[in-house]
């Protein structure tokens, strides 16, 4: 699948699926922008990416605030002069049992990053995307479509993902942008860790059919279809990569 001539941002990119979507869309071609809070990390991925010919836009932000979508997406117009693939894959993850009191600061932290913001970056992103035909993918996770102990913010926040994904699919079709979802299973990131959580994707049990987690490699393989035009026809849709996660539960 070659992104040729293609401008595509990612979010949350300094790390796991993020990062390794930015450097697969750089290895296709694509001129890629990435951002995140972790300017150190970025670089490194700044590095990989222009290991396959082009330095990325590095833009250091916090996708939690509004000024800062603005200028991630002003910054990539002013590089570029387009934008063809939005990825929001920006997200967080907390961990609390309700009766503990701190679940209404827990749904603030988490819905200011895992979901305002895929709000906002669309909004701003629309008008160049109706521009050259593109379109978005969210990385929303198993935990929308199922319930997890202690993990109620979090579930809320990413089935708001997908509720949004398929709304602005909707709306935005007549504009000719196509907007979808990859919701994913366990995978081996460093996401509890940015947690501060000292913490595995095993620590949990696997719990999948194939008893196994995903590599972000293989996330980034959905996202790049879905963002290519090998799936022209697909809008509004969630694929759930989850080795089998959910037959299980």
């Amino acid at each position: 699948m070659s992104f040729k001539n293609k401008v595509v941002l990612v979010t949350g990119a300094s790390s796991g699926i993020g990062a390794v979507t930015a450097i697969l869309f750089a290895k296709e071609g694509a001129d890629v922008v990435i951002v995140a809070r972790n300017e150190n990390k970025l670089k490194k991925v700044a590095q990989d990416c222009a290991k396959f010919g082009k330095y990325p836009l590095v833009i250091k932000a916090d996708v939690s605030d509004d000024d800062d979508d603005r200028r991630i997406i002003n910054d990539t117009i002013e590089k570029f002069n387009k934008l063809d693939v939005l990825i929001n894959n920006a997200g967080i993850v907390r961990f609390g049992p309700i009766l503990d009191g701190q679940i209404t600061d827990q749904y603030d932290e988490i819905m200011k990053i895992n979901v305002r913001p895929v709000l906002r970056l669309t909004s701003l992103a629309a008008p160049y995307l109706i521009k050259t035909k593109g379109n978005i993918v969210n990385v929303s996770s198993i935990a929308g479509h199922t319930v997890t102990d202690q993990m109620a913010a979090y579930s809320v926040s990413k089935a708001a993902v997908i509720n949004f994904s398929r709304s602005s699919a909707l709306e935005l079709a007549r504009h000719g942008i196509r907007v979808n979802v990859v919701s994913p299973g366990p995978v081996n990131t460093n996401i509890f860790v940015n947690a501060g959580l000292p913490l595995k994707v095993e620590d949990f049990g696997i719990g999948t059919a194939f008893n196994r987690a995903s590599a972000p490699e293989e996330i980034a393989d959905v996202i790049m279809y879905l963002a290519s035009d090998k799936a022209t026809s697909v809008t509004g849709t969630d694929i759930v990569a989850d080795n089998g996660y959910l037959l299980v539960k």
